[in-house]
């Protein structure tokens, strides 16, 4: 597997740093748009680099956050107008389009 580039990386910062309040896109999402062959690679990057990100608005395809993040996550998103579905986000509903 190749080396993730910085321009990769800073291509998946724009992309997280874009999505708006009330909005959510999945790993997948973004590494489409970024030009990347997988979504993990987006979550080694989230994991790594993403502590002044909306990181909260980067879900899993599912629509369910993490379970260490669960709770968090949900309640940040709630107190923006995501629309949620017990555990999980409505992604219909809530989904960002890049």
């Amino acid at each position: 597997m190749a080396a993730t580039t910085d321009e990769q990386i800073e291509r998946v910062r724009e992309l997280v740093a874009s999505v708006p309040a009330g909005r959510v896109a999945t790993y997948g999402d973004i590494a489409e748009a970024a030009g990347l062959s997988s979504p993990r690679t987006v979550g080694w990057i989230m994991r790594t680099d993403a502590a002044d990100l909306p990181w909260h608005r980067v879900i899993g395809a599912s629509g369910r956050p993490a379970p260490h993040l669960q709770h968090r996550q949900l309640a940040k998103l709630e107190l923006e107008g995501v629309p949620i579905r017990g555990d999980r986000v409505d992604l219909a509903r809530a989904r960002h389009r890049f």
